[in-house]
């Protein structure tokens, strides 16, 4: 019955394309635009994945970074410091704000490092330093590029010009980028020495970084402190949430696109074959035989059709790069467990029609149409 499968699927060339070509583009659909939000999700936490820091501190009942607004005293910062385990402290000041490179303006979140900063800093420096002094800005190398500026050139971030010091890599995504400039320069514009909007913790060595979190919140009220790793988490949630409506209509999509397809294409090549399953019903094979056969061949289309959309959404993950675009994509595990499931869900109703059709097959009628 599985000759019989892979006979039937591969006699049509021309229907076997549009068979598998129909379910690679649904499920490229699918898995594309899981890959777009799983990048999405680690450029926005990248900074501060990347920022070497154990433990976020932040006001009271702020988990995250993104579409938010922490303000704690700047006072707090030798007292964390102070505390057993703390191997280092870096407070932070954090906006979101328009980058202006000439003509070109762009999203950033502005980030005030202090000139001593043990963590926050951006990871990779293409060119100059890392940690701007006062005047001066650290900012994407994709976006300096993107605007034919360089070291040396100025740039206006919360209103006031800078001179680029640095150029960073990472630090941008499709719809902003992360720049730096100096904690001083911070305070000056936005009128406020005396807060700080994070500070972020280096835990000692040996130390946890969950306990240190605990001991932080138990000396200093009201603060919240969490580990790094749980504050990326929570960023990521954030983008999730956002991107969740859009995701699951596209899937959707995605799902009746590939059963309609599927659905059709094995529907046809069971009607073409009736007279071959109407005779393997006169020499006695059962339906359930029969329906194996039909199961198997719309099986064999979505495995094939899974494969190729599968190849086709790596190709675009080392394509859009190439292109200029600040867009990640990213296939997950979790994306490929679920477009499989999918795919079995789609391989097994497509098979629904031809099996009632050869369900209620009579081999007398089909020889007698057939004569």
């Amino acid at each position: 019955m599985l000759r019989l499968a892979l006979r039937n699927l591969f006699e049509s060339k021309v229907r076997l394309l549009v068979s598998v070509g129909g379910v690679a583009l649904a499920f490229t659909l699918v898995l594309a635009l899981d890959a777009i939000f799983a990048g999405s999700e680690r450029q926005v936490t990248a900074y501060i994945e990347q920022s070497e820091a154990d433990v976020v501190v932040s006001q009271a009942g702020v988990r995250n970074m993104h579409m938010a607004s922490s303000s704690i005293p700047r006072s707090l910062v030798p007292r964390i410091e102070g505390i057993p385990g703390v191997e280092s402290v870096t407070p932070i000041l954090y906006v979101t704000n328009m980058l202006v490179l000439g003509e070109e303006r762009s999203l950033a979140y502005v980030i005030g490092l202090p000139e001593a900063a043990e963590a926050g800093k951006p990871r990779e420096i293409v060119k100059g330093k890392a940690v701007p002094s006062e005047g001066e800005a650290v900012i994407d190398q994709g976006v300096a590029e993107k605007s034919g500026a360089g070291l040396g050139d100025e740039v206006k971030i919360l209103g006031e010009t800078f001179e680029i010091a640095g150029l960073s890599r990472g630090t941008a995504s499709l719809t902003n980028s992360v720049s730096f400039i100096a904690l001083e320069d911070f305070s000056h514009l936005t009128g406020d020495g005396q807060t700080v909007s994070f500070i972020l913790v280096k835990a000692s060595k040996g130390v946890s970084p969950g306990e240190l979190a605990s001991e932080i919140e138990m000396e200093i009220n009201g603060v919240t402190a969490q580990t790094g790793v749980a504050f990326a988490e929570r960023e990521r949630g954030v983008i999730r949430d956002m991107g969740t409506d859009i995701i699951a209509v596209m899937n959707f999509i995605g799902f009746l696109t590939g059963l309609a397809v599927m659905a059709l294409t094995v529907y046809l090549a069971a009607l073409a074959r009736r007279k071959e399953y109407g005779i393997l019903k006169a020499l006695g094979a059962g339906n359930r035989r029969l329906y194996a056969t039909v199961l198997a061949q719309a099986v064999f289309s979505v495995v094939l059709g899974f494969a190729l959309g599968l190849i086709l959404t790596l190709a675009l993950g080392e394509l859009v790069p190439l292109l200029g675009v600040n867009l990640s994509m990213e296939v997950s595990g979790r994306s490929l467990i679920k477009v499989a499931a999918m795919s079995l869900l789609i391989g097994g109703l497509s098979a629904i029609l031809p099996v009632r059709q050869i369900a209620g097959l009579d081999p007398a009628v089909v020889f007698r149409r057939a004569g």
